[in-house]
């Protein structure tokens, strides 16, 4: 039996929704682990930095813990990033789960610790009440199957390879200023959720300015979008990206969802996306 160290690292806890995604990972055969910090409450944050950084330190490092998997998003994990001890996690891999808010931590860890991380369901957000079809495909990623996903549109022809790199886009963006776009080729997923649209239209700019962002993306795999403002504008603008780029991949907010191993090889060919 694996068991999931759930861990708050960004907003406060509810405590219904978390008992709820307790009693669901137990029956599915999951022991489950929660950290000390998980009811903690400092403003708008899940309790102090330092408390969090001991308990991401604790699970990393006791080998009881087989994956670790955020609470929930909202705001605080970016206030950890160069508080984390990467070497620690490098010298003891495991999974590591989340989306949103979560995707800073994500990214920052494949790129000083070197691991693959999850960007996929977290405690409260997807097992506080089931989609068959997000526990799947999160079973299919950390299993370490090669996966395949299709999405539905083609907003520019063509194919491309690097590895598999992206997340919520605001999250992204804040990274700006650190050392985070890998340096291999990738392919950039994103997707977000409540942006205005001339708000994305700045993110994607702001990312496609970096000039190492611009070398090395190959290729764009487009999430939801969900709530923006107008979606006529959001079309016109994913076809300005001079690069292959597909859209309609369940990588979103919404109940269902697929995970995808971040910084693992992969393809796009069209609107098929194959992870190696």
């Amino acid at each position: 039996m694996k068991t999931i160290g759930i861990i708050a690292l960004s907003g406060v806890v509810n405590q219904n929704n978390l008992e709820a995604a307790v009693t669901n990972l137990e029956q599915m055969g999951f022991g489950v682990t929660l950290s000390k910090n998980i009811f903690d409450k400092d403003r708008y944050l899940a309790g102090s930095d330092e408390d969090k950084l001991e308990e991401l330190h604790r699970f990393f490092s006791d080998p009881k813990f087989d994956i670790v998997m955020a609470a929930r998003g909202g705001y605080g994990a970016i206030r950890l990033i160069n508080k984390i001890d990467y070497d620690l996690i490098k010298k003891n891999p495991k999974p590591f789960v989340g989306f949103s808010d979560v995707t800073a931590l994500l990214l920052m860890i494949y790129r000083r610790a070197g691991i693959i991380t999850y960007h996929g369901p977290m405690a409260c957000s997807d097992f506080a009440e089931v989609s068959n079809f997000t526990i799947e495909n999160f079973y299919r990623a950390l299993q370490g199957e090669k996966l395949q996903f299709e999405g539905n549109k083609i907003y520019n022809e063509g194919s491309a390879e690097g590895i598999i790199w992206g997340g919520n886009l605001a999250t992204v963006v804040s990274l700006c200023g650190q050392n985070f776009i890998p340096d291999e080729d990738f392919i950039f997923f994103a997707e977000d959720l409540n942006e205005p649209v001339y708000k994305i239209d700045r993110m994607f700019t702001q990312l496609f300015n970096i000039e190492k962002f611009k070398t090395n993306c190959k290729g764009i795999v487009l999430g939801d979008f969900l709530e923006v403002d107008n979606k006529e504008w959001l079309e016109k603008l994913f076809y300005d990206f001079a690069l292959p780029t597909a859209g309609g991949f369940k990588i979103t907010h919404a109940k269902d969802k697929i995970t995808i191993p971040i910084g693992k090889k992969c393809s796009l060919d069209g609107v098929n996306l194959l992870i190696c």
